[in-house]
C-alpha cells in the first residue's frame, strides 16, 4: 500500500494531529526497494506488515437492527487475520434480532474458518460484571445504557482482555464491502507509520454518496461533519492564535485507536463518541489543562487522518437521525472546559438554526463514560471468561 507522506502536521500541547493523507495504491505490489525519489513523498507499507498489525487488531462492529444482508458484507470486508467483535443492542423481543445476527456470524465463521466474537449490549451477566468490578458509570437501571459509545466501550475492553493491541470500529451499516477492507487497511497503514505508542487514525470519506432524481450524486460532505469540523478547528485556533482546518474528520465512524490509547480517555454516551474522543484528546494531552497521563505526555499522542479511494455509501436515515448526532456532537465541544464564551455562542446559535435548541436553553452535557483502564482487568476477567467462552463463535 502506498499512502502520501504527512505534509503538514498542527501541533497541540502534545498532540499531533496531521493533515489528510491521500490512498495512493491500494496494492503497491512485491516487496522491493523504495527510491530516495520515492521516500521523499510517499510511505510504502509492505504487505506482511500490514498482516502483522492486523493479527493484533480486534474490529468492533456495533450493530442495531441492521438488514443482515448489509451486516454480512461488513464481515466479508474484515482481513481474515482481524477479530471481529459484534456489539449488538438489537431487538430482542418476538423476533430475536439477536439470534439472527448470531446465526449470520457462525455461518460466516464456518465458512471462512476464523473465530468472532457477539455480545448483546443488554446482558445481564456483562452488566453484573462491570458494577461489581467498579465500573459503573456506564450502567443504567441495572444494566448497559443503550448508545453506540458504549457498545465500543464494551469492545475496547473485551480488545484489553484479549490483550490485542489495536481496536478499530466500523459501522454495520456500510453497503460496500471493499470499504469495509479499505477502511482497516489504511488504519494498518497508519499504525504502521506512526512513531508514538499512543495513535488514532481517522478515515476520511472520498465521497459520500446520495441517491437524487437527477441519479447518483458523489457529495463531499455531510452538514455534521461540517459543522463539528468548523468549531473544533475554532477551538484550536483561539488556543493557537492561528486560524486552522486541520480537523476533518470529527464524527468519523470508521476509525481506530491502539489501545494504549484508546484505554486511558474517557467517553460521551451515544452518538456523541467520535466528536468526545478528539475533545478527550486535547483535554487530557494538550497542554492547556492539567495532563491526564504523563506517560502520553512524553510520548506524544499522534492523530491521523486517511482519506479513502472507495466512497462510503451507507444507509441514509433521515433529518431525524442528522439531528440526533449533531446536538450532541456540539454538546461535547459546547461543554468543554477549553471552549471559550465567544465559541460557546456560536454553537448556540448554529444549534438555534436547525431548530435544535430553544431561545434561552443550552446544549445539554453529555454523560460520560471514565476510561477503561479504571477497570480492573483482573476482576472483569475472573466474571467474564466464562461469559465469553459461551459468546465465541468457533470456527
Amino acid at each position: 500500500m502506498r499512502i502520501e507522506k504527512t505534509r503538514y502536521t498542527e501541533r497541540f500541547g502534545a498532540v499531533k494531529i496531521n493533515e489528510v493523507q491521500k490512498v495512493l495504491e491500494l496494492d503497491s505490489g512485491r516487496r522491493s526497494e523504495s527510491s530516495r525519489k520515492e521516500e521523499v513523498a510517499v510511505d510504502k507499507i509492505e504487505e506482511e506488515e500490514m498482516r502483522d498489525i492486523e493479527e493484533m487488531m480486534t474490529v468492533v462492529v456495533p450493530i442495531r437492527d441492521e438488514k443482515l444482508k448489509l451486516f454480512e458484507g461488513v464481515l466479508s470486508g474484515i482481513p481474515h487475520n482481524c477479530l471481529p467483535i459484534v456489539i449488538s443492542n438489537s431487538q430482542r423481543g418476538k423476533v430475536d434480532r439477536l439470534k439472527m445476527e448470531r446465526d449470520t456470524l457462525e455461518q460466516f465463521c464456518h465458512f471462512t474458518q476464523r473465530q468472532a466474537i457477539i455480545a448483546h449490549q443488554k446482558d445481564f451477566e456483562l452488566a453484573q460484571a462491570l458494577e461489581r468490578c467498579g465500573y459503573s458509570e456506564i450502567l443504567e437501571e441495572g444494566l448497559v445504557r443503550d448508545g453506540k459509545s458504549e457498545g465500543m466501550v464494551i469492545g475496547i475492553l473485551l480488545a484489553l482482555l484479549l490483550k490485542k493491541k489495536y481496536v478499530a470500529f466500523i459501522d454495520a451499516d456500510n453497503y460496500i464491502p471493499g470499504a469495509v477492507l479499505e477502511h482497516i487497511r489504511n488504519f494498518a497503514a497508519g499504525f504502521a507509520t506512526a512513531r508514538s505508542p499512543y495513535v488514532m487514525v481517522r478515515n476520511l470519506w472520498h465521497y459520500k454518496p446520495k441517491i437524487e432524481e437527477e441519479g447518483l450524486y458523489f457529495k463531499k460532505w455531510g452538514r455534521i461533519s461540517e459543522a463539528s469540523n468548523k468549531y473544533i478547528n475554532s477551538l484550536i485556533s483561539t488556543k493557537s492564535g492561528f486560524d486552522t482546518e486541520v480537523v476533518k474528520t470529527a464524527n468519523s465512524g470508521e476509525h481506530a485507536m491502539s489501545l494504549e490509547l484508546a484505554s486511558i480517555i474517557p467517553y460521551a454516551s451515544g452518538f456523541a463518541s467520535e466528536v468526545q474522543e478528539l475533545m478527550s484528546i486535547f483535554e487530557g494531552f494538550g497542554g492547556v489543562l492539567p495532563q491526564q497521563d504523563p506517560q502520553a505526555v512524553e510520548e506524544g499522542v499522534e492523530i491521523f487522518q486517511i482519506e479513502t479511494r472507495n466512497p462510503h455509501l451507507h444507509e441514509e436515515k433521515g433529518k431525524e437521525h442528522r439531528a440526533e448526532m449533531l446536538l450532541p456532537s456540539l454538546s461535547v465541544v459546547y461543554h468543554s472546559p477549553l471552549a471559550e464564551p465567544e465559541l460557546k455562542q456560536q454553537i448556540c446559535e448554529e444549534l438555534r438554526s436547525q431548530k435544535l435548541l430553544g431561545e434561552d436553553e443550552e446544549p445539554q452535557k453529555p454523560k460520560t463514560i471514565p476510561p477503561p483502564q479504571m477497570v480492573a482487568l483482573e476482576c472483569l476477567g475472573r466474571y467474564l471468561w466464562e461469559y465469553l467462552s459461551g459468546h465465541l463463535t468457533l470456527k
